[in-house]
């Protein structure tokens, strides 16, 4: 998988890409990640990517030029299953996303930032629009470092246990079942005689129905299909 992200921060996207699981996944060629500087496509002798907005009020406006050259470049080297553009506006980003996406070839993920883009950017070369909260940010960076991880850690071979992706909560809608590990006794706060039993169909039982009493209290929209 190759993903391309365009931004006018590149610096934030610096340290998220480059630890932990998203590196392992670069390191064994199983994504490229590359970050591209928006301004680095501006016509504009000062390099600027914004102006304001022709129906006037406050803040600024990406402007459509730079962003069309960044895109225009790109798609002249290879194919893009989406050019996926991060906006407050955009459906939520779920884990049903994030499988689906797993499993493209190439993806663009476009940063907003200040005000917005032009919405002609939005029109005639955004494919998809996503959002990862009901809230809003400076900028999309972190929307498109969240994403992203949440993408390439389901990509196999990143992770060393590709099961343990397949058990994360939201997966069949539902949350995780509780966790434990050593020691089975710590002043005594036992753990449940059941994980230690080495019966697995009791314990698979057991973490199933953790599992969705756990979502029936505390995400009962999952259940509802919400």
């Amino acid at each position: 998988m190759r993903i391309d992200i365009l931004t006018v921060v590149p610096e934030l996207l610096d340290s998220p890409f480059s630890h932990s699981i998203i590196k392992r996944g670069q390191d064994k060629g199983l994504v490229e990640i590359h970050v591209h500087n928006i301004r680095d496509f501006s016509t504009d002798k000062h390099k600027r990517t914004d102006d304001y907005a022709f129906s006037g009020g406050a803040g600024m406006v990406m402007t459509i030029q730079p962003i069309e050259a960044a895109i225009k470049h790109l798609k002249s080297q290879r194919e893009y299953d989406e050019i996926i553009y991060t906006s407050p506006d955009g459906e939520q980003f779920s884990q049903g996303i994030a499988n689906k996406l797993s499993l493209k070839g190439n993806l663009m993920i476009l940063c907003g930032h200040y005000k917005g883009v032009d919405q002609r950017v939005r029109e005639h070369f955004i494919t998809r629009e996503i959002s990862i909260g009901d809230y809003v940010l400076t900028g999309g960076e972190l929307a498109a470092a969240v994403m992203t991880d949440s993408i390439v850690r389901l990509i196999p071979g990143v992770i060393s246990d590709e099961t343990s992706a397949l058990t994360d909560s939201f997966q069949d809608n539902l949350l995780s079942p509780p966790v434990y590990t050593r020691p089975a006794n710590y002043k005594g706060w036992k753990v449940p005689d059941v994980l230690t039993s080495g019966n697995d169909r009791k314990i698979n039982e057991w973490k199933e129905k953790q599992a969705y009493e756990r979502t029936q209290q505390l995400r009962p929209d999952l259940l509802n299909g919400d």
